[in-house]
């Protein structure tokens, strides 16, 4: 499930902060970023409040206040909570507290995926939802592509009907 946690974000982020120079290439990546916890087997570390927040102090006291580097890497740990929203990871109480709860990590699985059937419904409108932002940020325009790709902005196509 990539698409779900991908649309939810970007669209998220832009009705919160409204910022046209957002960089979304890092929310994008932590967005999905949790998705690593099922090589180890199911939902670990990353699907943890903690190593958001982490996350988040990290940027915070590594960057200087208003620099362009605090603005780009602030995305990631975003991301990583917008992640948890969308996952309803807060249902595993001892996961999403780690190491508040305890160290260990049971054998459960990666809720998005414990789901079955409901997340191929998320699925397909995560895919909608990407259509829709492509559609709406005029990504078919190579030029567009190549500026998202270099600085992260989706810059939504002027509504053209009278």
């Amino acid at each position: 499930m990539f698409f779900w946690f991908f649309a939810t974000s970007v669209v998220t982020i832009g009705f919160v902060f409204r910022d046209p120079t957002f960089d979304n290439r890092l929310l994008l990546v932590g967005s999905v970023l949790p998705a690593v916890d099922a090589v180890f087997g199911g939902a670990r570390a990353l699907h943890s409040v903690t190593v958001s927040i982490v996350m988040l102090a990290v940027v915070m006291i590594a960057t200087k206040r208003g620099s362009g580097r605090r603005k780009t890497l602030l995305g990631l740990p975003i991301g990583l909570f917008l992640h948890l929203v969308f996952d309803a990871a807060w249902n595993d109480t001892d996961t999403f507290w780690w190491p508040f709860t305890g160290f260990g990590f049971d054998d459960r699985g990666i809720p998005i995926v414990d789901r079955g059937w409901i997340s191929v419904g998320l699925e397909l409108v995560g895919i909608a939802g990407c259509v829709w932002l492509w559609r709406r940020n005029g990504m078919g325009d190579p030029t567009r592509r190549r500026r998202f790709l270099h600085d992260g902005r989706l810059d939504a196509v002027p509504d053209r009907t009278p």
